[in-house]
């Protein structure tokens, strides 16, 4: 069983980082406001978390089995293109990916879209949460990987127009109004820079801003302020974290009842608390197969004594904040101030700064926000390393493509592009293949080139901070890198 107090002090006791930390998070901490001064809704410091350990809170308990089931079966997002016109479309990839359990229509689906007939009568193909979380990895197809290939750099509204060419008759038309009008909506927040780069948050943003928060009622005319035009840049955690983790998000957003605050995912087509609810009724099976969920094993030759040596080196360096992996595994579940940590502060310090406070209160006052809360912190959460290796780009905002160079802070590209090649993991450098450029987007050739240009000097996109690894001598990141294979 996780002992907290022996394991927070035999972490600290090797690190003075953890140390100076923990010392601080008191002072740190946002101060409680007293009962009178309003309610938990209302309140800017009930929006926030402290710097430190994260304490676990209690989750529904589900079933995994079940869980699996309803992710590649079940219409959590309810609304889609109609599946008549996906046919007639031709346009649309055949299911070359195919999972098992997969059921009816979607055994002939591509496995990150869901089909389900709608309060209509008209059958709809939606996209599913393994659009963002499953990819490809050694030519196998990974629950749980991040998807960092998306493309967000293109108008969601024109992809949403083109798809209505192909519908036919008043039912038909209505369903794909009611989806292209919420992407429409929505367009102009989650629109990136870089393909890969995901919008996430401003996309959940995007959609609280055109619901009420009390009906879940889509409204087509904006009710709070939406968010800014240009999305900061985040990474597709893995799944199999959320097995350790006692928050969900980077900044340490995500408290309390963890299923409750997943089925945000949906909030595109749920229109009442009524089809929330229903969804919310198996969100804990989902939860609870996510839970579930181990890394790959590592699918290369690992040299078995190196990997021990780097045990040791990570051990005393590492393991503070990453926690420790065996037969006794630890993970201390820390959020780390921008201080310490030294990574891009955007996404962290928009959260905590007041800019994002009508969203937090939104979620509050709404049906998700009644057993799971947002609740960031000014830092960013040392996440486990469980196949880290298999997980790149590194950071939060994906941009460092190597753990080698992650290590090494001087070998950290200013301007890169993912590699094109086959196979495209380098098993040396631990991460993406890549190549470094000279010069940033405006000494592209075209657009199409300047969108596959991780560029460090946007705002958001930085590649500064973390830069523990810089104290190692090269044998020992050798050894380290080694090591990470094993997790």
């Amino acid at each position: 069983m996780w002992n907290w107090p022996l394991t927070q002090r035999r972490l600290a006791e090797r690190s003075l980082l953890v140390r100076a930390l923990l010392a601080t998070t008191s002072a740190l901490s946002f101060a409680a406001c007293s009962p009178d001064s309003g309610t938990a809704e209302d309140r800017a410091d009930a929006f926030r978390s402290p710097l430190g350990y994260m304490a676990p809170e209690p989750q529904r308990p589900g079933s995994p089995a079940a869980g699996y089931d309803a992710l590649v079966n079940k219409a959590y997002v309810t609304c889609g293109i109609p599946y008549a016109a996906y046919k007639r479309s031709g346009s649309f990839p055949a299911a070359e990916r195919r999972l098992p359990g997969r059921t009816g229509r979607n055994a002939e689906l591509p496995y990150n879209l869901t089909a389900h007939v709608s309060r209509s009568g008209v059958e709809v193909v939606a996209f599913n949460c393994l659009t963002c979380h499953a990819a490809e990895f050694n030519g196998q197809l990974i629950v749980g990987l991040g998807n960092e290939s998306l493309d967000f750099t293109r108008d969601a509204r024109t992809v949403a127009e083109a798809a209505g060419t192909n519908v036919a008759g008043t039912a038909e038309t209505a369903e794909w109004r009611k989806w292209a009008d919420r992407m429409a909506a929505i367009a102009p927040y989650i629109k990136t820079d870089t393909i890969g780069v995901n919008p996430a948050v401003n996309l959940t943003w995007a959609l609280f801003a055109h619901r009420d928060a009390r009906t879940l009622a889509w409204s087509d005319k904006l009710l709070i302020e939406p968010p800014p035009e240009k999305p900061l840049p985040v990474s597709v955690p893995p799944w199999w974290r959320m097995k350790k983790k006692n928050t969900m998000f980077y900044t340490a957003a995500g408290r309390g009842d963890h299923a409750r605050a997943m089925i945000l995912a949906s909030t595109l087509c749920t229109d009442s608390v009524e089809e929330a609810r229903a969804i919310d009724a198996y969100a804990p099976d989902i939860r609870a197969y996510i839970a579930s969920l181990e890394p790959p094993k590592y699918p290369f030759d690992i040299d078995r004594k190196l990997a021990d040596q780097g045990r040791g080196v990570f051990l005393q360096h590492c393991s503070a904040c990453h926690g420790t992996y065996g037969a006794d595994a630890t993970y201390p579940n820390l959020v780390v101030g921008l201080d310490v940590v030294g990574t891009d502060p955007a996404l962290a310090r928009t959260a905590v700064n007041g800019e994002e406070d009508r969203f937090f209160r939104w979620m509050a006052q709404s049906f998700y926000g009644k057993n799971s809360r947002l609740a960031p912190a000014p830092g960013y959460v040392a996440p486990p390393l469980d196949g880290v290796w298999a997980t790149a780009p590194y950071l939060h905002n994906g941009s460092v493509p190597t753990i080698a160079a992650l290590l090494e802070s001087a070998k950290r590209p200013k301007y890169w592009v993912r590699s094109v090649e086959s196979p495209g993991f380098d098993p040396r450098a631990l991460g993406w293949k890549h190549t470094e450029l000279l010069y940033g987007k405006a000494g592209a050739a075209d657009a199409d080139e300047r969108k596959r240009i991780y560029d460090t000097t946007l705002p958001g996109y930085s590649n500064q901070g973390h830069t523990f690894g810089d104290v190692l001598a090269t044998a020992e990141r050798a050894a380290v890198l080694e090591y990470l294979k094993t997790l």
